[in-house]
């Protein structure tokens, strides 16, 4: 027998064969109509039917909508409705992109700002992964701008002026030639228009507290630092203007699902900066959007800070269960019970639950949770999988917030009066008071609730 792939060589006028000499007719005598799946070439080649034996065979059938089956009781008149119906729905579709790409074209002609003009200098303090890239980001956008990074480490200092490039985190990445970096407090602030701060936030008081001679009471400061303080419980927003010994002090927070090396890469992200004063949040975004970092605007403070400490807090639960070996739904299970825990508390601060599912929240948490780039979530994967936590931090060149997090936030939900079981295990489990096969059993065994 013919493949069905290929159309039989005969026309309405060939006499098709005996039933004897392997015919189509079938052994009862009623008409038995045949469903064959449309065959497409770049022409659109007529479909192919199959008949019983004796039918009139029709060539010459209009193609079908690919949104309907081709049946035998399917008139001219439906597949050319479909086809009709198939380009009003393109023609929808491409109506509403083109609406869509007008608009954008719109709003960013009228957002246009003089921001990156005015800047000459900014000053990035911490040359950190983050920090660096940072740096980079910002210094590509304007040649004639300064941008200082002040470092600690006098090797890195030497590396970035001579070679442009940071030795210890980004070693085969050449960094814009207008860094400069130096390890003199007042000559990286002095005249700065900008300033980032990217000092981990368990060092961040006693930093600020020592530089604060140096600060420009308006001179804005943009967190990159994620967590809270250990004994204090305090987020950067309220770190930063006390140490300062100016209340006034101009902030904002940046944070989102950014890893620094994708950063450098220049790879799409977004990420979201957040102040009470509108303005200066919308002077932050204009100096960091570019083709490859969308930058959205919140008030919302709170929200995004504590979405991005919670969320290192998270990661190593992550991680554990990758350690572990506990499989995918184990995965969703817990991702899922922490995202409502770190809402739960959030939102009894004050934060805005639409906040926490965004590129602050949601977002953030995808992508520590499940890349495996993340610090946090690689400290889990390691205690999952029976090293010890000092061994583990001793190893690392970079600080896991995670880790020091955790205990804050098992202080603050007391305090809130808020359960979080999975962020309690892993602030025991960082105590080294619960082991991580100990914890999934615990937490297995929890009441089971209905869900709200």
């Amino acid at each position: 027998m013919a493949s069905l792939l290929e159309p039989p060589q005969f026309s309405p006028s060939t006499t098709l064969p005996a039933a004897h000499n392997n015919s189509y007719k079938p052994y009862n005598s009623k008409p038995i109509h045949y469903f064959l799946p449309i065959l497409r070439t770049p022409t659109y080649a007529t479909p192919l039917h199959l008949c019983a034996a004796g039918d009139e065979i029709v060539d010459s059938v209009p193609e079908p909508s690919p949104l309907l089956p081709l049946t035998a009781d399917t008139s001219r008149h439906d597949y050319n409705l479909a086809l009709e119906r198939s380009k009003d729905r393109r023609k929808v579709v491409r109506l509403a992109w083109e609406k869509l790409v007008r608009w954008s074209r719109s709003w960013r002609s009228k957002a246009k700002s003089d921001v990156l003009e005015r800047t000459n200098k900014v000053v990035v303090l911490g040359g950190g992964s983050f920090g660096t890239a940072m740096a980079a980001h910002v210094a590509d956008k304007k040649a004639q701008l300064e941008v200082n990074i002040l470092v600690r480490d006098r090797e890195i200092c030497e590396s970035i002026n001579n070679n442009h490039r940071n030795c210890k985190y980004f070693p085969e990445h050449k960094l814009p030639e207008n860094i400069i970096a130096t390890t003199d407090v007042k000559d990286a602030l002095r005249g700065a228009d900008f300033c980032f701060h990217a000092v981990p936030v368990q060092f961040s008081a006693l930093f600020l507290e020592s530089i604060a001679n140096y600060v420009d009471p308006s001179l804005p400061f943009i967190s990159l630092s994620k967590g809270l303080e250990l004994n204090t419980y305090r987020m950067m927003s309220q770190i930063i203007p006390r140490s300062l010994r100016n209340p006034r002090q101009p902030y904002v927070v940046l944070s989102g699902p950014s890893f620094a090396l994708e950063l450098m890469n220049k790879l799409p992200t977004a990420m979201v900066v957040a102040s009470k004063d509108k303005k200066m949040a919308n002077a932050v975004q204009q100096l960091l959007a570019s083709r490859t970092l969308r930058i959205n605007t919140s008030s919302d403070v709170i929200g995004v800070e504590m979405a991005g400490a919670l969320k290192n807090v998270l990661a190593i639960a992550a991680g554990i269960v990758v350690g572990l070996n506990l499989g995918n739904n184990s995965m969703a299970a817990l991702v899922a019970q922490g995202c409502s825990e770190i809402r739960w508390l959030a939102t009894k601060m004050g934060a805005k639950s639409t906040t926490l599912t965004g590129l602050s929240g949601t977002g953030d948490i995808m992508l520590t949770c499940f890349v495996n780039l993340s610090r946090n979530r690689t400290v889990g994967v390691r205690l999952g999988s029976g090293e010890k936590l000092d061994d583990i931090l001793s190893s690392m060149n970079q600080v896991a917030e995670g880790v020091s997090t955790a205990g804050a936030v098992i202080a603050l939900a007391q305090k809130y009066k808020v359960k979080m079981p999975v962020l309690t295990a892993v602030a025991r489990i960082v105590d080294n008071e619960l082991t991580p096969t100990k914890a999934v059993f615990e937490l297995m065994n929890l009441p089971q609730v209905e869900e709200v």
